[in-house]
């Protein structure tokens, strides 16, 4: 008994050899322009600066203050979004 040829699978990205739609590449090139300014804020805020916290203080590098500060905001935004529902 011969068993059938796989069936191909769709690529996630089209067909191969098909253009992508202006709107498709609109956004491919947004993303691009997003990670190389991420990539560059990331690479220019390196330096180390002191962080006081209520009892002591430390050294961190920048980005990692900006990042974390932006992770609590997100956090507090969506408890709070979260209890005005209820």
């Amino acid at each position: 008994m011969a068993s059938s040829p796989p069936k191909e699978r769709p690529h996630k990205g089209g067909e191969p050899g098909r253009e992508r739609s202006p709107r498709e590449a609109a956004r491919t090139g947004a993303m691009l322009v997003i990670a190389v300014l991420a990539t560059l804020f990331a690479v220019l805020n390196l330096k180390e600066v002191k962080v006081d916290w209520i009892v002591g203080s430390g050294h961190a590098p920048l980005i990692v203050v900006i990042v974390i500060s932006a992770l609590a905001g997100i956090v507090l935004t969506y408890l709070a979004e979260r209890r005005r529902r209820r």
